[in-house]
């Protein structure tokens, strides 16, 4: 007998195709389209081909912005990835404590980027800030508008306190997932817990760690509202990001075409260091699973 196939089920998957395609597909090809045009308005366009492309990658204002975006991103991981495992290890793990635990390290999460950037520029403030008078109190010349240095300190700080709470409360799931049997047999045998932790507690932790490292990657990687409204990119260009850059060209320039260009490019540098980001945790798990 022929086996009939039950094909309702399309009529649920097929509305998020629809919604996929116009949310993402056919913005992403509109792009790609203005990417390869010089565009002079809403009926003048002429082709390019990959001229604008060509013009992006020589472009030595995007090759710094770039190597600051690198710089940046993998800085904040360095900080934020350690630190965030090292809070989950300390918060309480049972009881009404384990609740307050959670809901106030999750509080800087709740709150919205520019507001962040606001409030981090009022900290920054050597009148009225903590942060800013704190610092000039023990005789720092601490000015954000005037320092790269300062001004690349404070918007590590600012991501570390906004975003570290998520690498937090994914370690801290991965944590409770364990079973209690490991850790019985790790207090058998007298491990250190260094030891559990190093044998135990992280190997568990790859999966949430993975999501974690790749999210805050991508997410530092396309960073504009807190460092825009802390510093405006300044002093300078100092802390002029991809994204800002990016804006600047599409929205204040008005140059579609080299900033479709250019927005390809993030995309696919993006795609590539995630890709390679996973690759690497990917294989760095299966070789010690194997080792074990």
């Amino acid at each position: 007998m022929n086996k009939i196939e039950n094909n309702k089920a399309w009529f649920f998957v097929i509305p998020v195709f629809v919604i996929v395609a116009f949310s993402a597909v056919i913005p992403l090809m509109t792009v790609v389209n203005y990417s390869v045009q010089d565009i002079f308005g809403a009926d003048s366009a002429y082709w390019t081909g990959t001229e604008w492309y060509k013009e992006m990658l020589r472009n030595p204002d995007l090759q710094a912005a770039l190597l600051r975006q690198f710089a940046f991103s993998f800085a904040i991981l360095a900080i934020e990835v350690p630190l965030g495992i090292g809070i989950a290890l300390l918060m309480p793990k049972k009881g009404w404590a384990a609740s307050a635990a959670l809901v106030l390290v999750a509080m800087p999460l709740l709150i919205p980027l520019n507001v962040v950037g606001t409030i981090w520029q009022i900290l920054a403030r050597t009148d009225i800030g903590l942060l800013g008078w704190s610092l000039s109190s023990l005789g720092m010349d601490y000015n954000i508008n005037a320092n790269a240095v300062d001004a690349w300190f404070t918007i590590i700080l600012m991501d570390v306190w906004h975003w570290t709470p998520l690498i937090a409360l994914l370690s801290y799931s991965g944590l409770r997932a364990i079973p209690d049997a490991y850790y019985q047999a790790a207090r058998i045998d007298r491990a250190s817990r260094w030891a559990v932790f190093r044998y135990i507690q992280l190997p568990k932790l790859t999966n949430v760690l993975v999501i974690g490292v790749l999210l805050r990657f991508m997410d530092s990687f396309m960073i504009y509202a807190e460092p825009f409204v802390l510093t405006g990119g300044g002093p300078g260009s100092s802390t002029t990001f991809l994204s800002q850059a990016l804006t600047t060209m599409a929205v204040g320039q008005f140059d579609l075409g080299p900033a479709a260009a250019f927005s390809i490019i993030y995309f696919l540098i993006i795609l590539a260091v995630s890709w390679v980001f996973y690759t690497a945790i990917m294989t760095l798990q299966k070789d010690k699973s194997a080792q074990q």
